[in-house]
């Protein structure tokens, strides 16, 4: 069963939210991802939104751009977390998006991660998560390190050859 929902207004957020998924496959979380606009098809986003608790969401990644009111309208429905991200635009450079999503009314958070922030999306999903699931703690934790050793032997290399060869 999955327990993150990943939505989109459209298929050209597709790259973006890639990295999601990308992030919950590494971790072992099973996801549904789903293309859905609350602008074109409402009675799908209500449909989607409402069904999501039943149907064992923990948490819905959303992504979307310029008026962005995906992520918002699943807040106001889904009653767990919901994490938005907002995607570049061409004409704002997605700060129009940034701030349809992060400027939320009291009382309907939405956690936003950075203009296409694909993977600390599917980051901040697992760890929400992993407040209740002790092995996905661990893979968290795997994560890390991992990053850890990469940034170290980056620093490595650059002692080794000098900043001129590197």
């Amino acid at each position: 069963m999955a327990r993150v929902g990943i939505v989109m207004g459209s298929d050209s957020d597709m790259p973006v939210m890639a990295k999601a998924a990308d992030i919950l496959d590494r971790l072992g979380v099973d996801y549904e991802m789903h293309i859905i606009s609350a602008h074109r098809e409402p009675e799908e986003f209500f449909a989607y939104a409402k069904s999501a608790e039943e149907r064992g969401y923990k948490v819905i990644i959303a992504g979307a751009g310029m008026a962005a009111h995906l992520p918002g309208m699943c807040a106001a429905i889904f009653p767990m977390p919901v994490i938005g991200i907002p995607m570049h635009t061409s004409s704002l450079g997605g700060r129009d998006s940034l701030y349809s999503i992060v400027q939320m009314p009291s009382g309907i958070p939405v956690a936003t991660v950075a203009i296409n922030g694909g993977a600390n999306a599917g980051l901040l999903a697992a760890k929400i998560l992993a407040t209740g699931d002790a092995a996905l703690l661990e893979k968290l934790k795997a994560y890390a390190k991992e990053l850890k050793e990469q940034v170290m032997a980056k620093d490595a290399k650059l002692q080794e050859v000098g900043y001129k060869n590197y």
